[in-house]
């Protein structure tokens, strides 16, 4: 599938065929399988409307962040020319929500710049090389997010967004 993926054919039908179907499978299972995440995980991203400001719902690969909790999208809109509608989205807009694995979570998302992109790149690429050949397509720098979830309880019972939590430990809501 990977060498598949890096050609200009499924550049060009992927964009239609794949989040059309994600989106469908998605709706019937109630949240809890994307087609697409058979090949890399998967999430649903609801970010509003850089422009309309109506919530947008676009079914992305991600690359999960153990560490943090969260995940990273990689904006390469499969070696297009221009940045996928989602990226400006955030940009805009960086409180979001995803559904993941069947919930759905607040998130916050952040622009990857200098040294931090350049690594999560470099794991970008060695979690999916297919990445590379993206990149070698188009003249744009692909735009790397991280997506942090919101509402998670810090140490001494703090939120660290919505100030909801009056308790201590670290676990989510």
């Amino acid at each position: 599938m990977r060498k598949v993926s890096t050609t200009r054919a499924f550049a060009k039908a992927a964009p239609h065929f794949i989040p059309a179907m994600d989106r469908a499978v998605h709706r019937l299972t109630r949240g809890k399988v994307l087609l697409s995440a058979r090949m890399l995980p998967g999430l649903v991203l609801t970010a509003r409307g850089a422009r309309s400001g109506l919530p947008r719902r676009t079914p992305l690969a991600c690359m999960p962040d153990e560490e943090s909790g969260g995940w990273v999208l990689v904006g390469s809109n499969f070696g297009r020319p221009g940045h996928p509608a989602w990226t400006a989205n955030l940009l805009a807009h960086p409180e979001a929500s995803v559904s993941w694995r069947g919930a759905d979570i607040p998130v916050r998302a952040r622009l990857l710049t200098g040294r931090e992109r350049a690594a999560v790149w470099a794991a970008a690429l060695d979690f999916w090389p297919p990445y590379a050949t993206y990149q070698a397509r188009v003249d744009r720098e692909i735009r790397l997010f991280r997506l942090e979830r919101r509402g998670r309880i810090r140490e001494g019972g703090r939120k660290d967004c919505d100030g909801r939590a009056e308790h201590g430990g670290g676990s989510p809501e």
